[in-house]
């Protein structure tokens, strides 16, 4: 082999995804593993250390033949040192993943948040190719984000940057947030925001819905459901993906207009709806947008689904370790 490789790690509350790459950006070979979460995580390191050696034998390569490994994790990052400062799901609190992924594994490692991962990786390879001006959004369970600022995320003072998703949406009597806020953006535009709207609508109004037996069935709804009853027009998930749409578009504009960015880039689960939610989060945005910014920046559905986290690990491990 003529041309180093690079590792990509997305560590998952249930999966961890890995894949090598080019230096080109070039995917060879992409697998996961189990996250074992026992004894608060300590095993993961190692999990992943075996798993990559074993590709590596497997693939009839060397370590010595790997550039080193860019993982990405949920939670808030110690920029300093590669911890992790706390990540509920996996049982880390100030886990020092750098310096346990490096030990294990014997290669060097650069760690970042997962959500900033997802971001490079869209504008490595995927629907933000080309542009080193960048807002990444993720909706999912939760809002995440990434800012991509010529062609480097934003960290920010401690490391608190692209924090899309705590956006205050909602000034007073907003819903109850994970971060202690209320009305963030978070609990609108997330799937958890879209099935609590719905859930409302459907508890508190009479208007026909082909959710309504599914809803009285299960005395709630799914975030698919919603919104695949959005692109059949039913009143109430137009209702609550309008309002979704506002609030997410209000919250990207504003963002743009201090950012001036070349792409606005929504991933995440609930980004698969596709160009149905795509057309009224545009027409919110272009409500709000400064029309300078509005002319430079284009909104866009992500293009890697589950694989942006790797090539964003690759990415950062290109940029940082090569």
């Amino acid at each position: 082999m003529t041309e180093k490789w690079l590792v990509g790690v997305d560590v998952g509350g249930t999966t961890v995804k890995m894949a090598f790459f080019t230096q080109t950006g070039e995917m060879i070979a992409k697998w996961e593993i189990d996250t074992v979460t026992k004894e608060n995580g300590k095993h993961i390191p190692r999990d992943i250390s075996d798993s990559i050696q074993r590709k590596l034998e497997e693939l009839k390569q060397l370590k010595d033949n790997v550039i080193g490994i860019g993982i990405g994790a949920p939670g808030p990052v110690n920029f300093e040192n590669g911890a992790i400062e706390v990540a509920v799901n996996l049982g880390w609190e100030d886990f020092p993943l750098k310096e346990m992924l490096e030990k294990e594994s014997g290669l060097p490692v650069v760690v970042d948040n997962d959500a900033n991962l997802a971001a490079l990786g869209e504008m490595w390879t995927g629907a933000g190719e080309g542009a080193n001006d960048l807002i990444f959004v993720t909706l999912g369970t939760g809002v995440g984000g990434g800012v991509i600022v010529n062609g480097k995320i934003v960290h920010g003072k401690n490391g608190a940057g692209g924090e899309i998703g705590h956006v205050t949406s909602v000034i007073e009597g907003g819903a109850a947030c994970n971060c202690g806020k209320n009305g963030c953006l978070e609990t609108i535009a997330s799937a958890t925001g879209i099935v609590r709207l719905a859930n409302e609508q459907l508890q508190t109004k009479q208007v026909e819905s082909s959710m309504r037996d599914y809803y009285l069935e299960h005395n709630t709804v799914t975030a698919k459901l919603v919104l695949d009853a959005f692109k059949e027009n039913d009143p109430i998930a137009k209702q609550v993906i309008e309002y979704v749409s506002l609030h997410l578009g209000l919250a990207l504009a504003n963002l743009a207009n201090g950012l001036n960015p070349e792409k606005v880039v929504i991933g995440g689960g609930v980004s698969r709806a596709g160009i149905a939610l795509l057309e009224p989060i545009q027409e919110q945005f272009s409500r709000f947008a400064f029309p300078k910014v509005l002319e430079a920046a284009e909104l866009t559905i992500a293009s890697l689904g589950n694989d942006a986290g790797v090539v964003g690990g690759a990415w950062l491990a290109k940029t940082k370790l090569g």
